[in-house]
């Protein structure tokens, strides 16, 4: 599945565009960037070169993120078994084990199952909100979504558009000075 996503598709919009899943990139700008760019993958074939944690292969547009553990997710702070996907929680500000590989992952995805999976993270017109966004967008929530304000009345919170890459670095950011540990690379998008 993973291959067939980054050799086949620039990448998938699940959820009305809620979660993002990595394939080969958009050929035009402001589309999904690609697995490799994500991760940093080198310009050049480097047959020893691996992502060290794992690799990103989506976000959601809170900045959740989903990976598929490396060889020892331990040393790099993540739950599960290598091969297992993770997902960074932003309400948690933590990495989840998903018991689960990558294919089985799509297959959940588009299972219908997101509903329940994100109890708690979404809001009422959440669908229209995460349809309007740029591909290179996400949504700033504050109250912070980790917040007990937040997870008091979600609804009474102020959202806004705003790039990906500072939905994800502000959920690291705080993960580093106040969560358990430092969620370690969490894509460069």
């Amino acid at each position: 599945m993973l291959g067939a996503l980054a050799l086949n598709t620039g990448g998938l919009l699940v959820d009305n565009g809620w979660v993002r899943v990595f394939g080969g990139g958009s050929v035009t700008g402001g589309g999904l960037p690609s697995l490799a760019q994500v991760n940093r993958f080198p310009a050049y074939f480097d047959p020893v070169w691996h992502p060290a944690t794992g690799l990103i292969v989506g976000h959601d547009v809170v900045g959740g993120v989903f990976a598929l553990n490396g060889g020892d997710p331990a040393a790099a702070g993540r739950p599960g078994a290598p091969g297992q996907m993770t997902y960074f929680a932003p309400d948690t500000l933590e990495w989840e084990a998903m018991e689960m590989g990558h294919s089985g992952w799509v297959s959940w995805l588009l299972s219908g199952q997101l509903e329940t999976f994100y109890d708690g993270l979404r809001w009422p017109g959440w669908r229209e909100e995460a349809a309007a966004l740029a591909l290179p967008q996400g949504i700033s929530v504050y109250p912070f979504l980790w917040s007990k304000e937040a997870h008091a009345d979600l609804a009474a919170t102020s959202r806004r558009p705003v790039p990906m890459r500072e939905v994800i670095g502000v959920a690291a950011d705080f993960a580093r000075q106040m969560g358990p540990s430092d969620p370690g690379f969490l894509g460069d998008v």
